[in-house]
């Protein structure tokens, strides 16, 4: 997990990259951060999250002894999705390399929202349920979950719609 992390970590950066490009006027290059990100986002991040849900939270929840332990990590996935929206119909109007002032606002609030959001969720999984997981689960039940949200994760990639 810390692993893919990594992977992800240039990924999160870009989406602040593509915040930092948006202006009056689009690139090309801007055009091509604000497709990459929405890329990332739906075909990678959405697909982790889902595989999160369905294997790693109930273990976070089961080591600490409540269904609620991962209800606000839970509500960060609601409101990625919801941002990963936004940023899908808004890069779906943005098809010249002139934008209004209003439409570049909103695009900037939505990229920044989301590399906020999830720059402090990685943060909260690395700091806190890893290390929880590290010295409340054997090892082979840790690898065992592990590799179910890989399993988890390339089938929430497959149901993927671009």
């Amino acid at each position: 997990m810390r692993d893919e992390h990594k992977g992800l970590f240039p990924h999160i950066e870009s989406l602040k990259l593509a915040g930092i490009s948006v202006h009056g006027t689009l690139s090309q290059a801007s055009l091509d951060l604000i497709n990459e990100s929405y890329e990332f986002l739906n075909g990678h991040l959405l697909p982790h999250a889902q595989a999160e849900e369905a294997t790693l939270y109930p273990a976070v929840q089961k080591v600490m002894g409540t269904p609620y332990a991962t209800a606000t990590m839970s509500r960060d996935h609601v409101e990625v999705e919801q941002l990963t929206y936004e940023l899908a119909t808004y890069r779906d109007q943005v098809t010249a390399t002139e934008i209004g002032a209003k439409q570049a606002n909103e695009l900037k609030r939505v990229l920044y929202g989301l590399y906020t959001l999830v720059k402090v969720h990685f943060a909260k999984e690395e700091e806190v349920y890893l290390p929880l997981l590290d010295a409340n689960l054997p090892e082979d039940d840790a690898r065992e979950l592990f590799e179910a949200m890989e399993v988890a994760a390339g089938e929430a990639k497959a149901r993927v719609v671009v």
